[in-house]
């Protein structure tokens, strides 16, 4: 879909795309602080959500970009609107492309350190990689539960990509080459 300004809104997505996390945490930090939503799980979810827009815009645009022409010109020969096209050609043959992206996203969100650190002081509301850090502090002698501790924490992670293995694996795939 083609539409006035959509490079210079591409451009603008890879301008956040290359902008690390480490350079907007403390701004962003005093912003939440501001609004009141420090310590909440919304702190921590939103600021996650618009980092990894940015890798999605780039991640499906580049998939969609290879979706030969004839066959959404077929669908639109054949009367389907923008939408239609896009829910009955092209999200099927992109299942993979999507799937890849679901399971890189998890990862990364469930792996993600440093914005739960700066935004949440509550126990409760802690992240388990964040979890685990203070686990390690308080029981650096115990390695079998050290351990265990790791094995836990890293089982969602793992179960997603069991899950979703042959689709991230073509999704992958697909990206790589070109014909």
């Amino acid at each position: 879909m083609r539409f006035r300004g959509s490079d210079w809104l591409f451009y603008l997505m890879l301008i956040g795309m290359i902008l690390p996390t480490e350079a907007i945490v403390v701004p962003l930090y005093y912003d939440m602080r501001a609004v009141g939503m420090t310590n909440t799980y919304a702190s921590m979810i939103l600021p996650q959500i618009a980092l990894n827009v940015c890798f999605g815009t780039f991640w499906m645009r580049a998939f969609f970009r290879s979706v030969p022409k004839p066959m959404l010109e077929a669908a639109e020969v054949d009367g389907a609107s923008s939408f239609q096209t896009l829910v009955r050609v092209a999200l099927p043959t992109g299942k993979p492309a999507v799937l890849t992206l679901v399971v890189l996203l998890f990862m990364w969100s469930w792996n993600e350190f440093l914005l739960p650190l700066v935004m949440v002081t509550d126990e409760s509301l802690r992240t388990a990689p964040l979890g685990l850090a203070f686990f390690a502090g308080q029981h650096s002698t115990d390695r079998v539960g050290m351990a265990a501790a790791a094995v836990i924490v890293s089982a969602p992670v793992i179960l997603m990509f069991i899950v979703f293995q042959r689709s991230f694996i073509r999704g992958m795939a697909a990206g790589a080459v070109k014909e």
